[in-house]
């Protein structure tokens, strides 16, 4: 029980300071008159005001309540380092012991993992979390038991008592680290990309080193080895090898006695992508479908297109002026010999052999196929006579050869069983009108197929869309100049501009269009393993994972020639992936985990926080200090101990008042004191 004397004022407090002030004057002049009951009046004006202040004595009912000391236990990545995590364990528990011996004492234990998406130690987010549980004034102290590398200081919450930090670090640890500065998410090909590294010492590091190893890889290739300075800022240029995603890897091999190698390899992956396309259009006449080419070729900011139309053939002679016919001779010797090369697709629409373009020229296009370029013919009707292109040097890698039929009647163009599987035309169906009931073509090119795949059929299921690969290029027959009917709408039109858009730049070896591929995309630490085949099935798909063990899983299929696999990593790094004759590469977390940025165990980011509370901070390395209580205000930390401040929280469990003037008891005094400074003034 605890007895207090309160006040509950009747009035405001500045009113009756208002009539004391009254009353003073009042006495002052009572005693200026030399009256003699001033002394019995003054009383009972004491007494007055002393009942306007309502003085109560209040008796509690108390029951004390225990002191609150948290120990954060950080459980993040850096801390399984060496024995860190043992450490911690048995620091923890020896300190919840000795606590909870004390008597009065709870025991809060908060163990922080590693933040999602590379958060790092969030170690004031859960402190604050904990904190806002219980009640402020019960907290007694908080101990840290980290390396002291958190990610979070900026949220650290209001400190009502002293706050320890028990560091796992020993004297002689040190690191090795290496950094990758300004890697960009996308290169263009062809153009060097430039990095910068660093390889850093951190801690007690052996003396006397100034060179090591860097081992650098693409795609999971084998390693090229270099010796790079230590501790200098190393400028990388790179070329990317190909398109699409490229994942570098840079490592330098561990040395004796540091704290990890987690920090000795950093993963970039790269997209490589082509600055312009460079696309030559050659049309043997002006006709409808022209304009479709041009359209499709023209909206691509990233394609430079040039354009050869024959508009006057030789054969026309009707006396016009040569000189009226064109400002320039259009270079023919210099695209299609001297820079033919340059070129990533050449389009022949509906173009006929009419001694205009020489054999030569001709030939030197199919040597470009077969050395990787890629050729797209739309046939029309000179396609099937005598003047065929197929007819001369390109008869060796077009796809089919012309039967000289012309197929004049409506058909509907439909994706054959093989193209719902090619990138090409896989999904045009959901991309088209309703159902996939597409407008009609009105004229296709009767062939006869020699080789390659066929993706597309027209009327009477002959062979309309046809790819193949001669060589080291692609070729692709389109049979018919009626696309472009799609384009304007008729009976409902179709998927043009998809269909066109996809075959070229499927000839122009786009990565997301290689019929047989694989690929993984990564989210987190989770990856979804993509297999694209023309087959029907695929094998079992095999991972190796950074540590080396391979793991088999099974490929289900989604969707026509399209193969997905969902896979959670266990780790962060580099994994392998390979699939019947297809292999990829994919890192998973992190290019340098923040983890691992700093792993020398440092008070630096909490001192100021330590300092403010009077706390301490201590090696776990020279034993668990002892626990002893000190004042509020007073320090808190000194050669082998730790403080907490105990807070005498209490729960109030029932509450009894009582007036000391009551009125009765105030009327009664009042009238008293009154009439005796009355008779005494009377008797004078």
């Amino acid at each position: 029980m605890t007895a207090t004397l309160i006040f509950d004022p009747l009035l405001p407090v500045l009113l009756i300071a208002g009539l004391a002030v009254i009353l003073a004057a009042g006495l002052g002049l009572a005693v200026w008159r030399g009256l003699s009951g001033w002394a019995f009046r003054a009383l009972a004006g004491l007494v007055i005001l002393g009942a306007l202040m309502g003085p109560v004595y209040q008796q509690e009912d108390r029951a004390p309540l225990s002191d609150i000391v948290m120990i954060v236990e950080d459980e993040s990545a850096s801390q399984r380092l060496a024995d860190r995590g043992a450490m911690t364990t048995e620091a923890a528990d020896t300190l919840a012991a000795r606590l909870e011996a004390r008597g009065n004492t709870d025991v809060r234990r908060l163990r922080v993992p590693d933040a999602p998406d590379n958060g790092g130690t969030q170690m004031m987010t859960a402190l604050a979390q904990a904190m806002a549980e219980e009640p402020q004034g019960r907290i007694a102290g908080m101990i840290l038991l980290s390396d002291g590398r958190l990610h979070d200081v900026e949220r650290a919450p209001p400190l009502p008592a002293p706050l320890h930090l028990l560091h796992t670090g020993r004297e002689g640890d040190w690191d090795r680290r290496l950094r990758i500065d300004n890697a960009p998410a996308f290169a263009i090909l062809g153009e060097e990309v430039r990095m910068t590294l660093t390889i850093t010492d951190e801690g007690a590091a052996p003396e006397g080193v100034s060179t090591v190893p860097l081992d650098i890889s693409v795609d999971g290739a084998e390693p090229r080895r270099f010796e790079v300075a230590l501790g200098e800022t190393i400028d990388l240029p790179l070329t990317l090898p190909h398109g699409g995603r490229n994942v570098l890897q840079f490592t330098t091999p561990a040395a004796a006695g540091e704290l990890t190698d987690r920090n000795n390899t950093a993963l970039i992956q790269i997209n490589g992508v082509r600055d312009r396309l460079s696309v030559l259009l050659v049309s043997g006449q002006p006709h409808p479908g022209t304009r479709t080419w041009r359209n499709l070729l023209k909206s691509d900011s990233s394609v430079d297109l040039v354009h050869f139309t024959i508009l006057r053939p030789p054969e026309k002679q009707d006396g016009v002026p040569v000189r009226e016919l064109s400002l320039i001779a259009f270079p023919t010797r210099e695209l299609f010999l001297e820079k033919v090369d340059d070129f990533d697709l050449i389009i022949f629409d509906r173009y006929r052999r009419r001694g205009i373009l020489p054999s030569i020229y001709l030939d030197n296009i199919r040597q470009y196929v077969e050395n990787g370029g890629a050729v797209l013919f739309a046939a029309g009707p000179d396609f099937a006579g005598a003047e065929s292109i197929y007819r001369g040097p390109f008869e060796d890698i077009v796809p089919a050869r012309p039967t000289a039929r012309v197929v004049e009647e409506g058909y509907r163009p439909k994706v054959t069983d093989l193209g719902q599987r090619h990138p090409v035309t896989a999904g045009l169906q959901a991309a088209g009108t309703e159902d996939g009931d597409w407008g009609r073509w009105m004229r296709q090119i009767e062939v006869i197929q020699n080789s390659g795949d066929v993706v597309m059929s027209g009327a009477g299921d002959r062979p309309l869309l046809l790819l193949d690969r001669v060589g080291e290029g692609r070729v692709a027959l389109l049979a018919s100049d009626h696309a472009w009917l799609w384009g304007r709408g008729f009976e409902g039109g179709g998927p043009q501009l998809e269909l066109l858009r996809r075959l070229a730049h499927w000839m122009m070896k786009e990565p997301e269009l290689e019929e047989e591929a694989l690929w993984a995309e990564a989210t987190g630490q989770q990856m979804r393993v993509i297999r694209r085949s023309l087959a029907d099935t695929v094998g079992p798909l095999s991972i190796t994972t950074p540590s080396g063990e391979v793991i088999e899983r099974s490929l289900k299929e989604v969707s026509p020639g399209r193969f997905e696999h969902v896979y959670d990593g266990p780790e962060i790094g580099l994994y392998r992936l390979v699939n019947d004759d297809q292999s990829a590469v994919i890192g998973l977390g992190p290019a340098a985990p923040v983890e691992f940025e700093q792993t020398i165990a440092s008070a630096e980011a909490l001192q100021p926080l330590i300092s403010a509370t009077n706390g301490g901070v201590r090696a776990l390395a020279d034993g668990v200090p002892r626990i002893r209580e000190v004042r509020e205000g007073r320090p808190a930390a000194g050669r082998g101990w730790i403080g907490i401040t105990p807070r005498g929280a209490y729960e109030t469990r029932s509450v009894s008042q009582m007036p000391l003037l009551p009125a009765w008891l105030t009327l009664l005094l009042v009238s008293g004191l009154i009439l005796s400074g009355w008779l005494r003034e009377g008797r004078r």
